[in-house]
This record gives structure tokens, sequence and C-alpha cells, in this order.
């Protein structure tokens, strides 16, 4: 009777405050979450996670020693990725990105190369960004990654110490010089022997991604991999 109930105050809920889709935005059914099931079919995969010299991974060759790296998806300005990003990092729109997270989840675990990662470790955000902001968009990701693919350990010992400004619009070199001391770890013990799949939302330049690499990289026995949702 109080599932009927609350099925029922969905559905007027829903005439007034209807659920739209972060991709197209059209009016979600009952059975959809965030994104509508065309949007889910459109989504440009990348399917690129047990190749090792997909796009992701050339980025970072010569730069930093990484286990594996991939993207869950396609970029493009303006394009529907990007649109979904937008909503979950500047709109508050974190359903979206638990759905993205869900699906990013599923497909690493079904790779060779990500399925033994023992830690889900989100890019961390300065904390006065993340009190400006309430969230930050790649730990959501992470929680949507939990939901499909349990047993990982969420780890909070990378911390963001400096509060670098926008990477947008930033060319590689400046990229770089903005975040290559940001961040530290700030119990190596936790991670010892440890698979870690460094997330973020996209990845363009890696100079972030490569900053978190750089502070885990002295941890013994630590094998770091990079999943980005998108690849610029």
């Amino acid at each position: 009777m109080l599932d009927a109930t609350g099925r029922l105050l969905g559905d007027v809920a829903g005439i007034f405050l209807p659920r739209c889709c972060a991709g197209c935005d059209q009016v979600l059914t009952r059975t959809e979450e965030a994104i509508c099931g065309e949007c889910l079919a459109d989504l440009p995969r990348l399917r690129a996670h047990d190749n090792p010299d997909n796009r992701v991974e050339q980025i970072f060759r010569g730069r930093i020693r990484l286990h594996a790296a991939s993207a869950f998806l396609q970029f493009t300005k303006e394009g529907m990725v990007q649109h979904m990003l937008h909503r979950l990092k500047y709109q508050g729109d974190t359903a979206v990105g638990l759905e993205l997270g869900r699906r990013m989840g599923g497909e690493a675990a079904q790779s060779a190369r990500f399925a033994d990662a023992d830690v889900l470790l989100a890019v961390p955000l300065h904390r006065n960004r993340l009190r400006q902001r309430g969230y930050n968009q790649a730990q959501v990701l992470v929680d949507g990654m939990h939901r499909e693919w349990p047993g990982r350990r969420a780890d909070a010992g990378l911390l963001r110490v400096v509060h670098t400004s926008t990477q947008t619009r930033r060319g590689r070199l400046a990229r770089w010089g903005n975040v290559k001391a940001a961040f530290q770890l700030a119990d190596a013990r936790a991670l010892e022997g440890a698979h870690v799949l460094l997330v973020d939302d996209v990845v363009t330049t890696g100079a972030t991604l490569e900053g978190c690499a750089l502070a885990l990289a002295g941890v013994p026995g630590i094998r770091i991999s990079v999943l980005a949702c998108a690849c610029a």
C-alpha cells in the first residue's frame, strides 16, 4: 500500500515538476533514470578499455607510469556529453552523474585491465571549491560506479592542498603549472600494494590526473590506473 502511495505521489509530482533527460531535455518516463533510452543508445562510447594504445593512454605516455588509462565516452564541444557533464558540474544534477558512473563501473568491471582495481579514488576538489559547489562531481561518478561495481574501497586520503584557478581555456603547459604541486597523500600506508583507479569527469591535457598520479607514485607496490567519464 505504501509503495503504491509513493508511486502515486511521484506521478502527481511529475505532472508539475517533470524529470527531464540530461541529454536532450525531454521528459523522462517513470522507468528512466536521468537519461532517456534514446540518449543512452546514442552515447558515444569509446569501448577502448582493453586497448593499450587508446587516446587516453597516448595522453599520458612518457609522462607518468600507469597500469591502464581509458575513458568511457567521447567528448565533443556542444555535444550531448558536454551537456550532461555541464549539468553535473554546474547545475547540481547529481542524478546524471550517478547514472553515468553506474554505467562506467559496469563497463570497467568487464575489462581485463581494470577489473582488479580495489580502490576507486575521485580526483579531489579543494575544500574552498567543495564548499562553494556543495559536492565533488568526480566523487558523484565514483558513487555511481560503486552501485554497479561493489566491493571496491573508497579512499579520501588524496587531498587537494592548493586552490588552483579553473583549467578551462588553459593550454597543456599552463594546466600543468597550475596543478603540479596541488595534491598530497595523507596516509601512504593505506594504499600500499593497492590497484588505485583515479576517476575524473573529463580528461583533456591530463594535467590534473597527472598531478594526482605523481602524489601517489611513491607508495610501495601501488598500481595506478585512470578512468575518465569522457575524453576531449
